[in-house]
């Protein structure tokens, strides 16, 4: 039987999430976006898992799609064959959709490499902590293709539009520091799983929901106008109030107590 390519363990509330094709700088197969997904089901089955964290095994966290798994064997049909938008269609595009709609905050523990749709997977998590060591590359125009998996979107989100257009188009490395400095990840750290498995800590045991409406509103703010985002807040924070952590929140805040929060 061969071995797994994404590896799936909970501690405590957290979920931990780890790519495993280390040989591979964990290069995604379509097997290995089946197994992913099959993670992210676990995680949002069971109650008790409030938080996620994704990280890399080896030295590298993602260098995107397998180009191995492509047909460029010459003959009739290549460029049929080696067309990348079967594979964006049915597994990366999926894959960024479902990271970003998880039930729980997602935090991307870059612990090395992240090229290509690696990249984009981790800007697809609310936050991304990555190793002093770690570098991300848009490495699409080396091969004549785009960003994908959400990346033209997220870099320009990120970066603003003159960074994000010059890392795309040059593919020039992007070190873990710069990208801190420029607001691509939150932080830098010597022990990036460590550092994501104390904040994904953290976060578990807040209010869950609030955390994942937060993501929402903040997400999708530069699609409305004010006035439009302050009817989705108003409406938001309606439908909050009627939770059971927004309740205790108040009550415990009243009382000079630490809050017990539920998720729910």
């Amino acid at each position: 039987m061969s071995e797994a390519t994404v590896l799936y363990e909970e501690r405590g509330a957290v979920a931990l999430v780890t790519l495993n094709r280390p040989d591979a700088l964990n290069s995604f197969t379509r097997q290995m976006h089946r197994e992913l997904w099959a993670a992210l089901d676990r995680a949002e089955a069971n109650p008790e898992v409030r938080a996620l964290v994704i990280t890399g095994a080896g030295r590298g966290f993602c260098a995107g799609a397998d180009l191995a798994e492509f047909d460029f064997e010459p003959g009739p049909d290549l460029a049929q064959r080696a067309d990348p938008g079967p594979v964006i269609e049915q597994a990366f595009n999926p894959t960024a959709r479902r990271l970003q709609g998880l039930r729980m905050p997602t935090i991307a523990a870059v612990n090395g490499v992240a090229a290509g749709a690696g990249a984009s997977l981790a800007m697809c998590c609310d936050i991304a902590i990555a190793a002093t060591g770690a570098s991300f590359i848009q490495a699409f125009s080396k091969i004549g293709l785009v960003p994908d998996a959400g990346g033209s979107w997220l870099l320009v989100e990120r970066l603003g539009l003159a960074r994000a257009m010059a890392l795309a188009l040059t593919g020039d490395k992007l070190p873990a520091t710069q990208a801190k400095e420029w607001g691509m990840i939150w932080d830098v750290a010597d022990d990036c799983l460590g550092s994501s498995m104390a904040l994904a800590l953290k976060l578990a045991a807040m209010p869950t929901r609030a955390l994942v409406a937060t993501r929402a509103l903040l997400r999708d703010a530069s699609t409305r106008t004010l006035s439009q985002q302050l009817d989705v807040e108003r409406d938001t924070q309606s439908a909050l109030g009627k939770t059971h952590d927004y309740i205790e929140g108040v009550m415990a805040f009243r009382e000079k107590r630490p809050a017990r929060f539920k998720g729910e």
